[in-house]
């Protein structure tokens, strides 16, 4: 009992404590929030206890290589209004990946090739196999009647050609001996479609390449001219506001027309880079709505002399190849013209075993030997034939040199365009570094300035693009892939 009382007394002399902490806690909460009801202004701001804020965390999106450029995992996927840094290496590596003709002319590459092996096969001998066990409801021969004259009567005896139950089981090896002349003839055309069919299969490469390099910087210089028209609309809108505070009581028609022009020029510009973006982005596999801030890619300049150019394209080039491949089957078909008069000889051999196949022969054998066939007579198809492949192959010689000569003007052509076009881009350069230095001494940070730098980093770039398509074309028809 003692023990309760002391207890009960040591609990109501803690029940003050605690209201006073209660009081002071109330106190703290109820004091900011009237302060800042009172001081509507901020002025008691700096004073009030704020609450402690997390450092942030940087948002970090990784640049993966090919696949990841496309597949890049995330909690919502992407969203409008995100934005992907990317280089133009990666983006033409994710082209790459996402272009079907790359895979097309890989199928197209193993068909040829699995078709020259079919013709490669007919080198080794054929081993076959046959198998039967029939049963016939009649007697597969004859019933002879024989007389008696002695005795008077009459009897039969049975000739069978076949038994009435059968079985057969046979293997035959053939091997051809002047059918093998046809065969590598044969082998030589399936090589010459599966070398055309390689040639072909790194285009969709290189022109998805390209095709990608040409969208990346067209969409780079729609960027510095969305610059230009942002600036511009900027400019006209400071002084459409000081002619405003002047004593003028309205704009002038020309001041109006200027804006119109800015504002439609800058709905414009936006246009275009949400047209290249949405068509880079389907290039590379990304949402159309994907913002894409892109890296300037350094200058690129490559030493080719005309002659190293023109040499490897006339060695290289797929068109060339084509030629020279639809050649080297139009001879081989001329010369399976000429195999026609040729006897097709072949060996073979074999075993057999036979139970009531044909009764007068044994029972099991073996067999050797050699078989010709030729065909005496055909209407002169032969040598109609032969005149025909004839024919094809001076076409195919006549086309091999028409081709080489077009594609060497092509190289000199595309070669003078990219020496124009790098001569052009060297000058662009010296002109903006030369804009840099004079710039310092002025006004760096003047609207002018900056539409000025905008539109100069806007010609390099073009003079940039053009040289690499023209250098892209000069490659294309060299053969590289």
């Amino acid at each position: 009992m003692r023990s309760i009382t002391t207890q009960g007394v040591k609990s109501v002399r803690r029940i003050p404590r605690l209201l006073t902490v209660g009081l002071a806690l109330l106190i703290c909460l109820i004091v900011p929030a009237l302060a800042s009801a009172q001081d509507p202004a901020g002025a008691l701001s700096p004073f009030l206890p704020r609450p402690v804020k997390e450092p942030p965390v940087p948002l970090s999106i990784p640049i993966a290589r090919l696949p990841n450029l496309v597949n890049t995992p995330s909690k919502t996927g992407v969203e409008v209004g995100t934005s992907r840094v990317i280089t133009l290496e990666e983006a033409q590596q994710a082209a790459a990946g996402q272009n079907p003709m790359v895979r097309l002319g890989q199928l197209q590459v193993e068909a040829a090739k699995q078709n020259r092996q079919v013709f490669a096969a007919s080198y080794f001998p054929q081993i076959s196999s046959t198998f039967a066990n029939l049963h016939f409801n009649k007697f597969m021969g004859e019933q002879i009647q024989l007389r008696r004259p002695i005795q008077g009567t009459t009897t039969s005896a049975s000739l069978p050609l076949l038994g009435k139950d059968l079985t057969l089981a046979a293997f035959t090896v053939m091997q051809p001996l002047t059918p093998l002349l046809k065969v590598q003839q044969a082998v030589k055309i399936a090589r010459a479609d599966e070398n055309i069919a390689r040639a072909k299969a790194g285009m969709p490469i290189s022109e998805t390449s390209r095709n990608v390099e040409k969208n990346y910087f067209d969409l780079l210089i729609a960027q510095r001219e969305l610059t230009i028209a942002q600036l511009k609309s900027k400019r006209v809108q400071d002084k459409s506001l000081i002619a405003s505070n002047s004593s003028a009581p309205r704009l002038s028609a020309e001041q109006e027309a200027e804006m119109i022009e800015a504002e439609k020029t800058l709905v414009v510009v936006t246009s275009k880079v949400r047209e290249l973006s949405a068509s880079l982005n389907g290039l590379i596999g990304l949402p159309a709505e994907t913002e894409l801030e892109l890296v300037r890619p350094a200058p690129r300049v490559e030493n080719v002399s005309l002659s190293e150019a023109t040499q490897k394209a006339l060695e290289s080039n797929p068109e060339v190849i084509e030629a020279e491949q639809t050649a080297i089957k139009a001879r081989a078909g001329r010369k399976l013209a000429k195999l026609d008069y040729v006897p097709d000889v072949v060996v073979l051999g074999g075993y057999a075993y036979q139970a009531n196949l044909l009764p007068l022969l044994p029972r099991d054998f073996s067999f050797i030997g050699v078989m010709a066939t030729y065909s005496i007579f055909d209407g002169g198809k032969r040598e109609h034939t032969l005149k025909q492949r004839k024919a094809q192959v001076e076409m195919a010689e006549l086309a091999v040199t028409l081709t080489k000569a077009k594609v060497a003007g092509a190289v000199k052509t595309s070669y003078f365009e990219m020496e124009r076009s790098r001569v052009l881009t060297e000058l662009s350069q010296r002109m903006i570094s030369a804009s840099e230095v004079v710039n310092v001494s002025h006004q760096p940070d003047s609207f002018e300035v900056k539409e000025a730098r905008a539109r100069m980093e806007a010609e390099v770039l073009r003079a940039e693009s053009a040289y690499r398509e023209a250098l892209g074309k000069l490659r294309s028809l060299m053969g590289d892939r």
